[in-house]
């Protein structure tokens, strides 16, 4: 009973582990998902944007009709930040834009509607005479859709470990490790196609020589949820696993 109990002692050290790091990912998922800094723009010489091209760049870019162009511009000039639903740039509060630089600075946001997201991207950003550019435009659908996917997934398997808990067997493990394992996939997917959708974009519209642009925190979550998402299946694999066959073994070795 003593070999009993310590099988179910390591099982159970097990699932809690993979319970917290698949909560923990699955926090890190929401809050890259939510948040706008998934890729920003530092603009080295900010005296352009006192200026009244400045303002008309601005305007542009909070208005409805802006296209990718027009946006991406703004971005570059405005120490502009963009998520996978919104894109801001920081501009002076003042509404006269002629006072000195040092003015107090705020953030201005837009959202990506929907209609934004599904839309097509054109070979010139922009430009839609040029034609459709297909690869641009699903890596855009992909990064959209995909971090629901995996939060879908994370989901569907607490609830199936919730049920194994209720029925106390550890078998459905399985079934929320490998939920968890596709959940790490689509993370993978989804900060492959955001990586390679930034490096399109800017074979398109290189940046300004006075513009460094970096990927933000955002993007890091993702990429830490992912191996964490691993892990976590990993771990819900191997407890149902060695469980089941441990199982078998002592079953065996009762009746025998």
């Amino acid at each position: 009973s003593s070999k009993g109990a310590m099988m179910d002692n390591r099982f159970a050290t097990a699932l809690v582990i993979a319970c917290v790091l698949s909560l923990i990912s699955t926090i890190y998922m929401a809050a890259s998902i939510g948040t706008d800094f998934w890729y920003e723009y530092h603009t080295l010489s900010p005296a352009e944007n006192v200026s009244e091209a400045g303002r008309s760049i601005w305007e542009e870019f909070i208005s409805e009709e802006a296209d990718e162009n027009t946006y991406t511009y703004a971005l570059f000039r405005f120490n502009g930040t963009v998520g996978l639903w919104r894109r801001c740039i920081t501009v002076p509060k003042n509404s006269h834009w002629y006072s000195p630089p040092e003015t107090d600075m705020t953030t201005n946001c837009i959202s990506f509607s929907l209609s934004d997201q599904f839309m097509e991207k054109y070979v010139q950003p922009g430009n839609h005479n040029s034609g459709k550019d297909s690869n641009r435009t699903y890596l855009w659908r992909l990064q959209f859709l995909l971090p629901f996917v995996s939060l879908g997934l994370m989901c569907f398997g607490a609830l199936i470990g919730l049920c194994a808990c209720a029925c106390r067997s550890l078998y459905p493990a399985i079934a929320t490790g490998v939920l968890h394992f596709l959940a790490g996939l689509c993370t993978l997917g989804l900060v492959g196609c955001y990586v390679a959708g930034i490096e399109l974009l800017h074979q398109k519209l290189p940046l300004p020589a006075d513009v460094r642009g970096e990927f933000g925190w955002s993007f890091c979550l993702a990429c830490v949820s992912a191996p964490l998402q691993f892990m976590a299946a990993a771990l819900f694999i191997w407890a149902a696993r060695t469980n089941r066959k441990e199982f078998t073994l002592l079953k065996a070795y009762r009746v025998a």
